[in-house]
């Protein structure tokens, strides 16, 4: 299952390299909106009913959705399964908190383009200061000097739902809110928006930052700038997320747990969806072309 690539040079001095990192405002208050309130009123409307409710749209926003649904799916296009159950699970990851479809592609596209050059701004490097990459990555965008031409596949960026929800991924949270508050109030409020988007971007951003920085690796890719490590421990946490290493040597597998032992449940997931035949034809690193690139670095 092969997919053109999004990203193209412009001219010879497209490069990662040379810019400069800006506060993003909208970025930063939508953040911090949401943490401040959580930091506030989380324990003021806190309950075994609240904190449940907070954890089940998180694991179902953050597994089917943002690492099944938007990653998996929609940016490495790893599986097959029909129409109206992609819709369903990308808009399960936009409710995570982070952009609509086309605005995540690209932020997984420039940083991926950027970490496979030799040499790309610290910005891409996530070895910064722990303060510092949580300011930037959280707060601030990346303003390149020469950035490359992104042109995100037809499917995506001229289907009319998908532009819907890059209008507004903003705003479908708030139906969700009132649903919420029909239910259990100002507390359901709290922890099923507040609590869960700031919780949800923070941990995405630390998963990122120790997967960039920390565990074993048993994959190394010559010529890239970054390399990936496997963070045992926070394979369930992530939802498969952290067997990063594993994902920098095979990015288009539907599987990220490639090795035993490695908790894997956003491909648990997937595996379900195919016994029910609702998803096929699911990517494994057997089915990929060799990389000439990449090496094996542990037995």
């Amino acid at each position: 299952m092969c997919r053109e690539p999004r990203m193209h040079s412009r001219c010879a001095l497209t490069a990662p390299v040379e810019g400069k990192v800006v506060w993003s405002p909208v970025k930063s208050i939508w953040y911090s909106g949401f943490a401040i309130t959580a930091l506030l009123a989380g324990p003021l409307t806190w309950s075994w009913h609240t904190s449940l409710m907070s954890f089940s749209l998180t694991v179902i926003t953050l597994c089917a959705g943002h690492s099944v649904g938007l990653h998996r799916l929609l940016i490495h296009r790893s599986f097959k399964c029909p129409a109206w159950l992609e819709r369903t699970l990308v808009t399960l990851g936009v409710f995570v908190g982070m952009g609509g479809p086309t605005k995540m592609i690209y932020l997984h596209e420039i940083r991926d383009w950027s970490q496979r050059k030799p040499k790309c701004h610290e910005f891409f490097i996530h070895q910064s200061s722990l303060l510092t990459d949580w300011w930037w990555n959280l707060h601030c965008d990346i303003m390149l000097k020469h950035p490359p031409l992104f042109c995100p596949e037809p499917e995506v960026s001229e289907d009319r739902y998908y532009r819907f929800l890059d209008r507004n991924w903003m705003l479908i949270q708030l139906p969700l809110a009132g649903l919420l508050f029909f239910v259990g109030g100002w507390p359901f409020v709290v922890w099923g928006i507040c609590v869960r988007i700031s919780l949800s971007l923070t941990g995405h951003w630390l998963v990122g930052f120790l997967a960039h920085n920390f565990g074993p690796r048993a994959w190394h890719l010559e010529g890239h700038s970054v390399q990936g490590h496997n963070v045992p421990g926070f394979g369930l946490l992530s939802m498969g997320e952290a067997w990063h290493n594993n994902h920098h040597a095979f990015p288009d597998s539907a599987r990220f747990g490639i090795e035993h032992g490695q908790n894997d449940p956003g491909w648990w997931f997937l595996c379900t969806l195919r016994r029910l035949g609702l998803a096929w034809d699911l990517i494994e690193p057997q089915h990929l072309p060799p990389r000439p690139e990449l090496h094996r670095i542990l037995s």
